[in-house]
């Protein structure tokens, strides 16, 4: 097959993307298949034919694809677009992919996970990875998610929306600790705990410089679980463990920062619960091919909360699903090529 990776883009989950896309492209080039890595918003400056690309297996990364202690510096990034950056489509990136069989999706984050890259897809015809563009919007945003989950029995977190400039009596709404996580944020990008007043208002200071809405959400101590679900089957639940903190961007990609554990430590009956509120939110939400869902496990009453839904999970060396995978006998480069046999079906029952 020819088959275009599709990464980076304008998200703060950037490098995350790159490292997924990477890994993806080597997989799948060792499998036989005619594979290119692009760059979602940098693309391909060229005038020669853009065959030429699949023949010479094009990767955007060449031999570094490493992830940073911190988010990207996004205004350097657009500063390398020569056309200014007016489309989030870079240079050949339409191009390239309508010439491909099917587009793998190693997007993260905003412009890759919110359905529009998607719902482009499917007006030009152009075979994606993943779930359609409807359940990506909900997805990507917290709020919206949550809401869908309460209304189809998903156990979820209590919380609340603000926008923007709604600060002002929002501590009397609120126990503490509590969250406060950015709404379209990704990669635990913009999520902080918070203990008292001023650090709630601190919080919503930060996280307001990333988007105009948040959500406060009940803060439930325990253990930390994620379950990944293909073509609506859940696979083992892996239970995450940070050395330091909570599940941040620091400790989700630097080698070591966290135990994983998989399949986690749970009695049968538990296992088969949280698989099944996995198996539920995926349908809640109207999903397609695959996700993945994180949970929470109150330490003291043992209660499961679904906290979000990943529509195009991380495929970095060290992201969960792969590691879910592997735990059922999947190895990564099977993973790969399962996760387009489930993404084509959408296609066929069409």
């Amino acid at each position: 097959m020819k088959i275009v990776v599709l990464a980076g883009g304008t998200s703060t989950e950037r490098d995350v993307s790159l490292c997924s896309g990477n890994g993806i492209y080597n997989a799948l080039k060792s499998k036989g298949h005619e594979v290119v890595l692009v760059d979602l918003y940098l693309g391909y400056e060229t005038e020669e034919s853009l065959d030429s690309l699949f023949a010479a297996q094009y990767n955007c990364c060449g031999e570094s694809a490493g992830i940073s202690e911190k988010s990207p510096d996004l205004s350097v990034l657009k500063s390398m677009r020569k056309d200014g950056g007016r489309s989030i489509f870079g240079p050949n990136v339409l191009a390239l992919c309508e010439m491909a069989d099917i587009v793998f999706m190693a997007l993260h984050g905003a412009n890759g996970e919110d359905g529009r890259i998607q719902a482009a897809f499917d007006l030009i015809g152009i075979r994606y990875t993943g779930t359609g563009y409807l359940s990506s919007a909900i997805s990507m945003d917290k709020g919206i998610t949550k809401q869908f989950f309460r209304t189809h029995n998903v156990p979820t977190p209590a919380g609340i929306t603000l926008k923007k400039g709604e600060m002002a009596d929002v501590a009397s709404e609120v126990r503490f600790p509590c969250m406060v996580k950015t709404c379209c944020g990704g990669s635990s990008v913009g999520v902080y705990k918070v203990e008292n007043t001023t650090e709630l208002l601190k919080a919503l200071e930060d996280a307001y410089t990333y988007e105009d809405e948040v959500v406060i959400e009940q803060f439930v101590k325990g253990r930390e679980f994620s379950v990944g679900v293909i073509d609506g089957k859940a696979l083992p639940v892996i239970e995450i463990a940070p050395l330091v903190g909570f599940y941040d961007y620091k400790n989700k990609y630097q080698a070591g920062s966290a135990i994983e554990t998989c399949p986690a430590e749970l009695s049968e009956e538990q296992t088969k619960e949280m698989q099944a509120h996995a198996e539920a939110a995926y349908r809640a939400v109207g999903m397609q091919s695959y996700a993945r869902f994180d949970f929470m496990m109150d330490a003291k009453t043992g209660n499961m909360y679904c906290l979000e839904a990943n529509t195009l999970p991380g495929m970095t060396p060290t992201s969960l699903l792969p590691q879910e995978a592997a735990a059922i006998g999947m190895s990564y480069p099977d993973l790969c090529e399962h996760l387009i046999k489930v993404s084509m079906n959408k296609y066929e029952e069409n």
